[in-house]
């Protein structure tokens, strides 16, 4: 252990180098000129300044070296014949700043105790006068205060570091929300439009050899379902150039031509809706549409029936939606992407979504909340 701690003690910060310097350099000067002193002198000088080195390693054992060496210097200067013109703590001063600026609470409660003894103890026993009291004590509570205050500065621009890389993340997840909501709704869109195009295209040259007036009426539906496949395009790419959409998205408002263009292409729909319908957040408006969307879509495209039942209930709490193909269903069934998205669509509102193969039923309960 000790050979791997040993290297980090090497590791200086090229400030706290200069510091270190300049505070011994202030610390032993004055205990060599004019009059060299002692060499006991020196040593304390040296042992109460170059101890700022490691201030930022060995925080405490540095301030407690300094802190003694110091006040032995203070107590001992009396049996000095010459003591040095001018004795400054220096180094002390910069462990008390580096105490309240960097140490954790326990470290800083034991690093401010120990301070505070040495320094009475240095004032106390040689019997200093009030203002030399008063000078030292200011000293030491100014050196603490701006540690204080370097120690605010450093958590405050945390805070807002932290705060900016809060921001980031929250642009970066409702970047990707947005991005998988397009691709929901493209996927939505390309299937229902593109089902029904296909459906009617199918059917179409027979229409056209038996039933000449229909054909017209499936070539019209086909017509409708593409210009309606562009505007909604259009409208959902317009948000990848231009930012946020402009124009109103389908919602349950516009259920009734989702389901006439449905009936148009060959499958009827039977609605039914129970309770007192009431506003619903935007959310829920659109993923109830393009829930409904998708599930008469794979019931277009998918099941062998032509009917299917579309219920609308409405409580107080939620809206539930519930489509039924009224066909023997599978047994081997196995979600797809255009369940998946509904699953996805239901959950992003905060509901939830079910099937039972067995009919074949998609159930979605979406919870109306508070607007």
């Amino acid at each position: 252990m000790d050979s791997l701690r040993a290297p980090n003690l090497l590791r200086v910060p090229r400030a706290d180098v200069a510091i270190a310097a300049v505070v011994t350099a202030a610390t032993v000067v004055p205990v060599l000129l004019p009059r060299l002193q002692p060499w006991w002198v020196v040593v304390l000088a040296l042992l109460s300044s170059a101890p700022v080195l490691w201030r930022r390693t060995l925080l405490i054992a540095a301030s407690l070296v300094a802190g003694l060496a110091m006040t032995a210097l203070v107590l001992m200067q009396d049996a000095l014949t010459h003591p040095p013109f001018l004795l400054m703590p220096y180094g002390p001063l910069v462990c008390t700043y580096t105490i309240a600026a960097l140490a954790p609470p326990t470290l800083r409660m034991i690093g401010v105790g120990l301070l505070a003894v040495g320094v009475l103890t240095s004032l106390i026993l040689p019997h200093e006068d009030f203002d030399t009291f008063r000078y030292v004590v200011t000293a030491y509570v100014a050196a603490y205060a701006l540690g204080v205050g370097a120690r605010a500065g450093r958590a405050q621009r945390g805070m807002v570091e932290e705060r900016a890389r809060r921001l980031r993340e929250e642009r970066a997840a409702a970047v990707a929300e947005e991005r998988t909501r397009i691709a929901r709704d493209m996927h939505d869109i390309v299937t229902h439009s593109v089902g029904l195009m296909v459906v009617q295209a199918e059917a179409g040259p027979l229409v056209v050899r038996d039933d000449p007036a229909r054909a017209e009426m499936v070539f019209e539906a086909i017509a409708t379902a593409g210009r309606d496949a562009v505007g909604q395009l259009r409208l959902i790419l317009g948000t990848l150039r231009d930012g946020p959409v402009r124009e109103p998205q389908p919602g349950l408002e516009t259920l009734a031509d989702l389901v006439e263009r449905t009936r148009g292409a060959g499958l009827d729909v039977v609605v039914e809706e129970h309770g007192t319908r009431s506003p619903v957040p935007a959310a829920v408006d659109i993923a109830a549409y393009r829930i409904v969307q998708e599930c008469l879509t794979n019931v277009l495209r998918h099941a062998a029936v032509r009917t299917a039942r579309l219920r609308l209930t409405w409580s107080g709490r939620a809206l539930t939606i519930e489509v039924t193909d009224g066909g023997g269903g599978t047994a081997e069934f196995r979600e797809g992407h255009g369940v998946v998205g509904m699953r996805e669509r239901a959950a992003s509102c905060g509901g939830g979504l079910t099937v039972d193969p067995r009919g074949f039923t998609v159930t979605a309960v979406l919870p109306l909340g508070s607007l």
